[in-house]
Order: C-alpha cells, then sequence, then structure tokens
C-alpha cells in the first residue's frame, strides 16, 4: 500500500522559500511517476512537477526557474524547494506517486503573503 506524507508547509512572504517534504512508503522515490500538484481555494488541481524520469522532469510554465524537485533515496522522500514564493503560489500542496492511477498525500498549506 502507497502512502505519502507531506510537510515543511507554512507562511512567507512573498520572495522567500520553503522546501515541501513528502516522505513515502510503499513506493520508491527513485521510480519515475511522482510529482507535485497544488490546489488554491476555489480553483482546480494544478499541476506543478512531473517526474517521468530520472532525466526527464516537466515543471509548470508558472514555477519554472523557482521551484526544484528533488529526491533522497535513502530517506525515500520526495523534496520541492520552493524559492522567489508569490502570493499566486498559495495553495494546498500534495505530492502524488504512480503512472496513470495516483495516490496522493494529504497536502501541506503555504501561504506567501505581500
Amino acid at each position: 500500500q502507497v502512502q505519502l506524507v507531506e510537510s515543511g508547509g507554512g507562511s512567507v512572504q512573498s520572495g522567500g522559500s520553503l522546501r515541501l517534504s513528502c516522505a513515502a512508503s510503499g513506493y520508491s522515490v527513485s521510480s519515475a511517476c511522482m510529482g507535485w500538484s497544488r490546489q488554491a481555494p476555489g480553483k482546480a488541481r494544478e499541476w506543478v512537477v512531473t517526474i517521468y524520469s530520472r532525466s526527464t522532469i516537466g515543471y509548470a510554465d508558472s514555477v519554472k526557474g523557482r521551484f526544484t524537485t528533488s529526491q533522497d533515496n535513502a530517506k525515500n522522500t520526495l523534496y520541492l524547494q520552493m524559492n522567489s514564493l508569490k502570493p499566486e503560489d498559495t495553495a494546498m500542496y500534495y505530492c502524488w506517486a504512480g503512472c496513470g492511477r495516483h495516490t496522493w498525500g494529504q497536502g501541506t498549506q503555504v501561504t506567501v503573503s505581500s
């Protein structure tokens, strides 16, 4: 059974940074088909990052150059480093795993104030 637990969210001012973590069990973060999505209040869930393979990672245009995903295989944890945060980055952030049907974590809230 795949379980994903996000952490690291919080409140920051515009221009600040946060690093989100996604601790995985039942699924190896060294595998492909993992990623991050986010959902702002009243909006649809938005794709942020997809790890298609170790050498192919896709970022949404809105976060490209500011967000970077990485993993610690020993800890089986996926990270999302978020720099130069903007108020429009405010959302609940979720990690997901699995090709096709995804397993989702419970989410971690990120709030960016101007």
